[in-house]
């Protein structure tokens, strides 16, 4: 179980810094534009995928930044599917279900 755990926290990483990163950087503010949203939603956004990509690393902030992630996915999914193509939604809804893993495994044992 221990190794799934690590995968969950690795996928989560690997998804969510590089979007965060992106964001950061202002490389992605066209979809924010397109909702009608300021830049700084966009910076806000890319912070908190950053922290939460790397906080879910550390037991002391793993809940905290398991549950930002998965706030932050459901308005991704939300975003994908209101905006075509659809298909968009499924990495946000996969990061989201590594989220609520993390989630209820926290308190239990440290991955």
């Amino acid at each position: 179980m221990k190794h799934l755990n690590w995968a969950t926290l690795g996928l989560i990483t690997v998804i969510m810094l590089p979007g965060g990163a992106c964001k950061l950087l202002m490389m992605e503010e066209a979809p924010f534009a397109q909702l009608g949203l300021p830049v700084w939603v966009a910076l806000l956004i890319g912070l908190v995928e950053c922290a939460g990509a790397i906080g879910i690393w550390f037991s002391k902030t793993r809940r905290g930044a398991a549950l930002g992630v998965a706030v932050i996915m459901v308005g991704a999914i939300y975003y994908h599917m209101q905006f075509p193509p659809e298909i968009g939604a499924l990495p946000a809804l996969l990061v989201l279900i590594c989220a609520i893993f993390v989630l209820r495994r926290t308190g239990r044992t440290d991955a």
